[in-house]
């Protein structure tokens, strides 16, 4: 027997109309590129969306096409999102961190019929051009006033396109499984892979987001998502924000410490998310200059481990809660949270940060385990090291265009973590499988070694590989960057992380550079970093 309640398709453009019903004039503040701060509301976005649906289906855009995105977290990019899925086509995020071929790549296989750009990528864009043959028509997210004189093939100033449609238009009506947006993986080995989002699948992790222990989102929020909308659906904030009234802070291209700070303070943002390096460069603004933060109350902090300086920096300093998050591009992306349970509400000083280290237990609508090789569940009793599985229905089943099973006979999608979790359910990944650093037998996290550097005060950035030995299979190497005119010895940090881990955890060798290769997404690329130092030799050897 079924129940007998309304059939009620979860779609994304049930959102907007929410947003412009209850909270119609709940602002969507946006740093343009072209410079001045922009000021809209949510009734104004959906209108703008319902015109670019409108146009876009005139310009023969039908259900399942692929519509490209390659563009700053700005009002324009947020319309676009809601007015492309709204007729059943599929926004694509191109992520212009990427390397040339990976952009020319991820395109075509997804095979975009119309790229939307920021005038920030008209230069990069017009330089591939002619390696992206699906590409119809380029439409540049800004107005006449700005529109650049380019070569993009039927170019057109985003404005302008809009303004030949009325938005006396009605939304597509389709199945809540029907795809919605694609972000390809920052692939660090082997070609991007697609991971294509569902309505169905957007929406009930929008939903899961906004619970208090996880992003604690409410209409009183006026939420600043720094982390790029081209990075895994930033977070779930387009939708998430809009879905329980809370107003919108868009930081457009200006990501630094400066910037940020000034953007938080001048629209009074409550509520903000990014991965550690942003905060990293804001922290480091704010000791610099001794600014303050007035009204930020709760900042999300995911992406990479985030390193136990800026949690205590940001409590403890500013007042401001840090909630640790993991997630991955598969998984829409967010797969745990590191909020505090009756179990662990005694804790302080020490014992607190420590678990604030943890990326935390993961919400309803995500399973997790640790298994061995084999795919044996392992025990929860936060020292057993094993394999981190999830599955879920927003976790991806497959990847876009590739016939491969990605599922074990479960369900379960191996993250290619290895992690522990505890008695409590708390989640600490202890590295990347292909990182970790296996010596004499034993297994060391590159991750905590690179979080107890971090905390010495004279270091920007710190990265460990392992590097042969002939011993021990692999020793820890800890590559540095030091900040700004700081000095600093391998003696120093050495004598700095002594006594804080264990003995034979100790790196082997420091090296001090001038720059640590990242991923598109910002995560360390160790893979770069073994090739720089593949023929490095240990002292110890």
């Amino acid at each position: 027997m079924l129940g007998l309640m309304q059939d009620w398709p979860l779609l994304i453009h049930r959102v907007i109309d929410y947003a412009a019903t209850q909270h119609a004039k709940r602002e969507v503040v946006s740093r343009s590129v072209e410079g001045p701060i922009h000021r809209t509301d949510y009734a104004s976005i959906r209108l703008r969306s319902l015109k670019l649906a409108q146009r876009l289906e005139r310009d023969g855009i039908r259900f399942g096409d692929r519509v490209a995105t390659l563009a700053w977290n700005t009002w324009r990019h947020l319309e676009s999102w809601y007015g492309i899925t709204g007729i059943g086509a599929i926004y694509h995020t191109v992520n212009p961190r990427l390397f040339e071929d990976q952009i020319v790549f991820i395109i075509n296989h997804a095979a975009d019929r119309i790229l939307l750009l920021d005038l920030t990528f008209v230069p990069l864009v017009e330089k591939l051009a002619s390696r992206l043959p699906t590409i119809e028509r380029f439409v540049i997210l800004t107005d006449a006033a700005h529109m650049p004189q380019t070569s993009l093939k039927n170019a057109v100033a985003y404005e302008d396109y809009i303004n030949e449609a009325d938005g006396d238009f009605r939304w597509a009506s389709f199945d809540e499984n029907t795809a919605a947006g694609m972000c390809y993986t920052s692939g660090t080995t082997g070609d991007p892979k697609g991971v294509l989002y569902s309505h169905r699948s957007n929406l009930l992790h929008a939903m899961m987001a906004v619970a208090p222990d996880y992003f604690c989102l409410s209409a009183m929020d006026r939420v600043m998502p720094v982390v790029p909308l081209f990075h895994a659906n930033s977070w779930s904030l387009a939708f998430s924000a809009p879905m329980v009234g809370a107003a919108l802070v868009m930081p457009g291209p200006k990501l630094d410490g400066a910037s940020v700070h000034s953007l938080l303070e001048d629209e009074g943002v409550t509520m903000s998310a990014a991965v550690p390096t942003v905060w990293l460069g804001l922290l480091q603004f704010m000791q610099t200059s001794g600014k303050k933060l007035s009204t930020l109350k709760h900042v999300g902090i995911g992406g990479s481990a985030c390193p136990r300086i800026i949690t205590e920096s940001f409590e403890t300093q500013y007042g401001v809660r840090v909630t640790h998050a993991w997630g991955m591009t598969e998984l829409s992306p967010l797969g745990s949270f590191c909020a505090i349970k009756p179990e662990t509400a005694a804790l302080e000083g020490k014992a607190l940060y420590d678990l604030k280290q943890k990326q935390g237990y993961a919400p309803f609508s995500v399973e997790m385990k640790i298994a061995d090789d084999s795919g044996r569940s392992l025990p929860r009793d936060g020292k057993t090291f094993g394999r981190l599985m999830v599955k879920g229905p927003s976790v991806s089943k497959g990847y876009y265009g590739i016939d491969a099973a990605i599922l074990d006979e479960e369900g379960f999608f191996d993250t290619g973590d290895v992690a522990t979790i505890d008695e409590n359910g708390y989640m600490l990944i202890t590295d990347r499988s292909k990182d970790v650093i296996k010596s004499g037998g034993e297994w060391i996290s590159s991750i905590e070694l690179e979080n107890l550097a971090v905390g010495h005060p004279d270091v920007a950035e710190a990265a460990v590989i392992g590097i042969a030995h002939p011993k021990w299979d692999e020793r820890p190497l800890l590559v540095i960057i030091t900040k700004p005119d700081r000095a600093l010895t391998k003696d120093e940090i050495l004598a700095f992380m002594s006594g804080k881990i264990a003995k034979w955890w100790m790196p082997d060798d420091v090296v001090f550079v001038d720059e640590i290769p990242h991923t598109a997404t910002g995560k360390i690329l160790k893979t770069a970093l073994r090739e720089q130092f593949r023929d490095y030799r240990l002292p110890t050897a």
